[in-house]
This record gives structure tokens, sequence and C-alpha cells, in this order.
């Protein structure tokens, strides 16, 4: 069900194979991570990834999708498929005016809840183009997760607007934003993001230029205000080892507390005759875990 090839220059016969098993729907995971093949072939691979209905995840990571055209190509593809969860692109020199191309295609397609477009030389305008992909309530589909690594041309103003989408996204639930420099301005934005928001799990801001000023923002936002995050990623920055085991701790205490909930719930559905001894025990808002990253499935 998978086909992974990595650093490879392709032949036009090992194309055709690769054509022929997405039409016969046979392949779940396409990936052809760096690898060589001409203009003519990278053509055929998006028919056939348009014509395929078991295509789940594609990976087209480090400059395969290298010009206008490819990215013309893979929106045309997009458009006809129905099957893609994950879509990655990683290191691809999309700019804002190929993400501009291809937002059409993401805008409407049934099935994405995985992009990553880290190292895609991304400006405010991209950014604003993928605010459009964390709708702001339940009416339409959006991602679920969503990797930006590495995009130093966002300035603050562009990542405020993410923080903005990103607090009232009702589905986001994993948010990479590591090696670009956030700073701690941008950083107390993402705080109010993760504070606001009902569904963010996954937060990395691994080497964004954090400092103890950061950590501490984070900190009250964890200890005083109900959150769904769960894995918050501060390493490469300028942080005391001691605030960011806090922040671990109080991570780790509420998701404790949530298997506990959890658990109590299943007794209770299991048993309908037991009571609750404690007439204004809150209802606890469980959110369904995603299990292993989509994101995560293939490497970049």
């Amino acid at each position: 069900g998978s086909i992974q090839i990595s650093g490879e220059t392709l032949s036009g016969a090992e194309i055709r194979d690769i054509c022929e098993s997405l039409r016969e729907n046979s392949v779940r995971l396409l990936s052809l991570r760096g690898c060589q093949l001409s203009e003519r072939d990278f053509g055929h691979v998006c028919r056939g990834a348009a014509e395929s209905r078991s295509l789940a995840q594609l990976n087209l990571n480090l400059g395969i999708v290298s010009n206008i055209n490819r990215v013309k190509q893979l929106a045309e593809a997009l458009k006809t498929n129905r099957s893609v969860q994950s879509l990655f692109l990683h290191g691809s020199p999309l700019t804002d005016a190929g993400l501009a191309l291809l937002n059409p295609a993401l805008s409407i397609h049934p099935s994405l809840v995985a992009l990553d477009l880290g190292d895609c030389m991304l400006g405010d305008e991209g950014i604003n183009l993928i605010c459009g992909l964390l709708p702001p309530d339940g009416a339409k589909s959006g991602l679920k997760e969503l990797t930006l690594s590495a995009n130093p041309g966002v300035t603050s103003k562009g990542w405020g607007r993410l923080a903005i989408a990103v607090a009232h996204s009702s589905q986001l639930r994993v948010l990479n934003l590591d090696y670009n420099p956030l700073g701690d301005q941008v950083a107390g934005m993402l705080a109010v993001a993760v504070a606001s928001s009902r569904t963010l799990e996954v937060l990395d801001l691994e080497g964004t230029g954090l400092t103890n000023q950061s950590a501490q923002t984070l900190l009250d936002m964890v200890e005083n205000y109900p959150t769904a995050l769960r894995t918050l990623i501060l390493a490469e920055n300028n942080i005391s080892p001691e605030l960011q085991q806090q922040i671990s701790d109080l991570l780790s205490e509420g998701e404790e507390e949530e298997e506990t909930e959890a658990r109590e719930v299943t007794a209770r559905e299991k048993n309908p005759w037991i009571c609750q001894n404690n007439s204004s025990s809150q209802m606890v808002l469980m959110t369904s875990g995603l299990g292993d990253s989509l994101l995560a499935e293939t490497e970049m």
C-alpha cells in the first residue's frame, strides 16, 4: 500500500509503474522525497494522483515541486483528487505566488487535514492564504495539522494573523512553527491563541528565538487557563531548564486529570446506576486523539 523512494533519479519506466499503481487504487502512501524526475514524468505522476481513489498521503518534499508549472499541475491534480489527507511540500520553493496558485485546490479539497509547507519561502501573503484553511466553525472541513517550519520571510504581522486564526480554528490540533525567528512578541500572541483554542494539542516552537520572558508567559497561560495543549516544544531557545520543566509538569498534570475523567465517564456509561456524589461536578470536554501524527508518518 505504499511507495517510498528517497533521493533517486527516477526513470520513465519507474514512473509508469508508479502511475499504474495509482490508477489501480493500490497505493495509500506515495513518497518521492528529494527525487529527480523530468517535467513530463512529474505531469504523469500528477495525473495518476488525480485519478487515484486510494491515495491518502502524498510526499513531494525537498524540492520536487520546483517551478510554477509543477505547482499548476499539482493544483489541477488536487482539484480532481478526493482522497489525499496529508500533503507534504517541505523544502519546495513555492513562495507566496506559488501558494496563491495552489490555494484554490487546497481550499476545496474534501479530505485534506494535514499540510506541510515548511521551508517553502513563504511571506505574509502566504500566511493570509493559509489562515483560510483554518475555518472558525465546523461548517466546512479544515486542517488538523499544519507545519510552517523555517519560513523566515514571514513578519510579526503575518504571525499575528495566524495566531488569530489558530485561536478561532475549530479543528487544528498540531502546529509546527520551529526554526522561525518568532521572538518573545510573537510567542505572546501565540500564548493568547493557545489559551483561546479548544483543540490545539501540540505546539512546536523549537529554535524560535524565545527567552525566559516567553516561557513565563506560557507558564502563566498553562497554569491559569483551561487549554487542550498537551505538548509544547521549547528546545534550542534561551529558556532555563527550570521553566521548561515547570511547563512540562503542568501539561502532564492536565493530561493525567483528563485520563482520570475519561475513565470515570467510561465507568458511568458501562454502569448507568452509578450515582454522582457531587452534584456540582463539572463536565470536561474531551477531544479524541489523532493517534500517530499524520505529518509524522513519513520522513521529511
